[in-house]
This record gives C-alpha cells, sequence and structure tokens, in this order.
C-alpha cells in the first residue's frame, strides 16, 4: 500500500466518517494541488455508506484511477503523516456474548497475562517452533498413537498437546473469544448439549443413510482460514494473526520422519504437507471449537443440498452423515460425487475408503449408533461390555483387564456412561451388574 492510499484512510477514519472533516484533515498535511481529492473521497462514501474494515477500504483506494494517476504524474506531498487508527471493527457475525476489546498486540499481550515477548514467542510467527531441535523449547509434546481397528499397528494418528503455559492461553481464547461464535446447526460435535446421539437421531429410519469421513480433520484447517474467524468477531488484522499463531502449529520435521510405520507406497505423503504447513494441532483446547467454525461453510453447502433432496445433513466432527428417502436413494452416487466436490472446494478431502451406502436393507450406523428403527447400540458391543461385567462379578475384575488400564474402574464406568446416553434401558441393566463387582486397589489397576 502505498503512503497516500494509508494517509487518505486514515483521515477518513479520523474525521469520523464526514465528507468535510476528512477533506480538511487530509487538505491540512498535503503540499500542492489535490483537486482529485474530493471526487475520490466521495466514490468512498458512496461505495462505504458505513465505514468497512480497513483491508476492502484500502484496496478500493489504491486502485481508484485518481490515486494511481497522482502517484505517477503529480508533486503532491504528505506535509504530515497520519496513520490509520488501531481499533475494534463491527463483527460481521452474531455474537453470544461481548468479546474482549483487543485493538493491539499490546493489549492482547495484556489481556492473556504475558509479556509482549512471551506472547510472540507463544504466537511463533516466524516458524521457529518448527526447526526447533532442543524439545523442552517446543510449544507441543508430539505422541503417535495406534487407531482403533483390526491391524492397528499399521495406522497411527498424531497428538499434538500444547505444554502448560500455552494451553492455559488457549483456554482463555477458547472460553472468552470462540464460545461467543455458533458454529453450524449441522454440527454436533464438540457442542454443549450435543453429542452422537442428536448427530444420530435425525437419520433414524430412513430408506438410506450416506455416510463420509474427512482424511486429516485437524491438520487440514490450515492458518489461512484460522485468521478470518478472528476478523469476524472484530478485531485489527495484526491482532487476528496472533490470535491465529496462538492456536495453530507447524509439525517439525524430525518428528514425522519419526513417525512408525511409515507406508511405502507414499499415501502418507499428503498428511505430512498438512502436518507441516501450519495447521489446527489435535489435542490443543482451541482445535475443535475452531475446526467446527472453519467448517461452516462446508456445512452450509451440503445442508443445502441435502434439502434439495428432501434429506437431512448432520456432521459429527469428521463424519458426515446425509440421510433420506427414495429420492436421495436414486441419486445416492450423484451426491457422494458432489460431497467429495464441494468438500474439496471447501479445503476438506474425503477417505473414499470410509464411504458408505447403506440402506435399511443392512445395519445403518452414525457414529457408532445403530439408526435403522431409534437410537441404539451395536448389539455385539452391548454383548461383549455386558459379558465383561458379568465375569468381573464372577471372578474378579482383574482377569478382565487384558490391556492393563490404568483404572479399569473408570474405564468400565465410562463405556457404560456411553452404552446408557444410546441406550438408557440397556444403560440400567449394565449400571446393575457394575454395581455388584467387588473392588480392590489390585483389580482396579491402581498404580
Amino acid at each position: 500500500m502505498s503512503q497516500l492510499a494509508e494517509h487518505i484512510v486514515a483521515a477518513l477514519y479520523a474525521g469520523g466518517w464526514q465528507l468535510a472533516p476528512a477533506l480538511r484533515r487530509v487538505r491540512g498535511t498535503l503540499r500542492g494541488k489535490a483537486r482529485w481529492l474530493k471526487p475520490l473521497v466521495e466514490r468512498v462514501f458512496a461505495r462505504f455508506p458505513e465505514p468497512p474494515r480497513d483491508d476492502r477500504l484500502i484496496a478500493f483506494v489504491e486502485h481508484d484511477e485518481s490515486l494511481v494517476t497522482v502517484r505517477t504524474g503529480s508533486n503532491v506531498e504528505i506535509k504530515k503523516r497520519l496513520r490509520i487508527p488501531e481499533r475494534m471493527w463491527p463483527p460481521t457475525v452474531p455474537l453470544l456474548g461481548e468479546p474482549p476489546p483487543l485493538r493491539t498486540a499490546a493489549e492482547l499481550a495484556d489481556w492473556l497475562g504475558l509479556l509482549p515477548e512471551r506472547l510472540d514467542w507463544y504466537a511463533d510467527p516466524c516458524g521457529i517452533n518448527a526447526v526447533q531441535r532442543v524439545e523442552r523449547l517446543r510449544h507441543y509434546t508430539y505422541k503417535w498413537l495406534p487407531k482403533p481397528g483390526p491391524n492397528p499397528a499399521k495406522k497411527y494418528r498424531l497428538l499434538e498437546a500444547p505444554k502448560p503455559g500455552l494451553k492455559r492461553v488457549q483456554r482463555q481464547i477458547l472460553r472468552r473469544i470462540l464460545n461467543l461464535l455458533p458454529p453450524h446447526a449441522a454440527a454436533h460435535g464438540f457442542r454443549t448439549g450435543r453429542n452422537i446421539v442428536s448427530n444420530a437421531a435425525p437419520h433414524c429410519g430412513r430408506a438410506v443413510v450416506l455416510r463420509f469421513d474427512l482424511a486429516d480433520f485437524f491438520p487440514s484447517v490450515p492458518a489461512a482460514k484460522v485468521r478470518p474467524v478472528f476478523r469476524a468477531v472484530g478485531y485489527p488484522q495484526p491482532v487476528a494473526n496472533l490470535l491465529a499463531g496462538l492456536c495453530t502449529t507447524r509439525l517439525p520435521a524430525d518428528v514425522w520422519d519419526a513417525r512408525p510405520h511409515p507406508v511405502a507406497d507414499g499415501s502418507d505423503h499428503f498428511t505430512g504437507l498438512r502436518l507441516r504447513m501450519r495447521h489446527l494441532p489435535q489435542g490443543a483446547p482451541t482445535s475443535p471449537a475452531l475446526a467446527n467454525l472453519c467448517a461452516f461453510g462446508l456445512d452450509m453447502r451440503l445442508a443445502a443440498l441435502a434439502a434439495e433432496l428432501d434429506a437431512t445433513y448432520t456432521r459429527y466432527a469428521d463424519d458426515l452423515t446425509i440421510s433420506g428417502g427414495e429420492e436421495l436413494a436414486a441419486a445416492a452416487h450423484r451426491v457422494r460425487t458432489l460431497v467429495a466436490k464441494i468438500a474439496a472446494d471447501e479445503g476438506f478431502a474425503l477417505n473414499f475408503r470410509k464411504s458408505k451406502v447403506l440402506r435399511r436393507g443392512v445395519r445403518q450406523a452414525v457414529a457408532g449408533v445403530v439408526v435403522n428403527v431409534r437410537p441404539n447400540l451395536r448389539r455385539a458391543e452391548f454383548d461383549r461390555l455386558k459379558a465383561i461385567l458379568t465375569n468381573c462379578v464372577r471372578t474378579g475384575p482383574t482377569g478382565q483387564n487384558r490391556e492393563s488400564v490404568a483404572d479399569f474402574r473408570a474405564h468400565l464406568a465410562g463405556r457404560i456412561s456411553h452404552a446408557a446416553m444410546v441406550h438408557p434401558a440397556r444403560g440400567r441393566k449394565l449400571w446393575a451388574i457394575f454395581d455388584r463387582i467387588v473392588w480392590s486397589q489390585a483389580a482396579n489397576g491402581a498404580t
């Protein structure tokens, strides 16, 4: 941006977005004839009746024909330079509360209780964390976890957990800023009052259920998508950049190179590219909320696609579901193609191996919940858990803790709570058996 364009924009804001005060301010600081100035300002007010965000206004002024002519052949000089004031902008989305007013990096550091240099270190604008070899100086700890499945040793996911100082900062951003932004109504994951049952219930008793899975959900959200979230709240660009930096990271190359069981066919190449770019880390408190917000466009387009076919769309994290009647059933394969295209347009990729077309004749499961008639547990899952609990009553829990879970009692209680959420009647039966188990410290797996 040229100094003259910035100078004019600053005068417009300093003049309270009124023509005469703005003209007086800018003319008083210019040396030379400026007959072109009033028509330019009039065009600005005609284009922007209300004060816009500075990036749109600056682009308009910068590319105005009169200013281009002035820069190339005029003797106009700036006597006293004006600067664009730091300010909060009106939010562009409805908020659930009042966000903290953060106009500058100094105000952001003060709000987070950080020294300015510590804020800069955490936000890492230069990407130093990605090349930092000393583990204790990195912002995250990294752990490769096996994915569930019949052969988990060959499939791993990366957990990027922020260290305590950064985690405290991220929790404050989540609580005071991100929780003010409602995601799309179709999103059921990571939301208070919603769960896998609320996600599955709209799909019960449908002729066909289409299931899709997004590959690398969190790594697929780059920092370029996170910054506009904070801009939408009303923060100026420098503050939005720092907030996005606090919530994203780049994976050090040595962590990726040390991944277990790298595939020989190179199919994990794109996963590596996503992780080495600034992305949402799986393990940060802010990542679920930001992922939901950054997927708003995806949710909106898929909900519209479903509505055209008299169908229903929901999303639970990276699980997408569309269900409907015969119209959707007839168009199922075309819809799969459209969903893949929309996902690609929004920066996501489908895991085609997990895409399913489930008709009435088969078990229709949505995020682990059976929906053929009503939300229900898989029969095999219920029978397996019931058998474990019954054996715990008969022979004691020690022999049933085959995976050496540290707190086996809490582990079983969690599984029963999940079952009870999906099917309350079956949950009551399981709790009744659980209450008959005799626990000891050794049996509980305590160390």
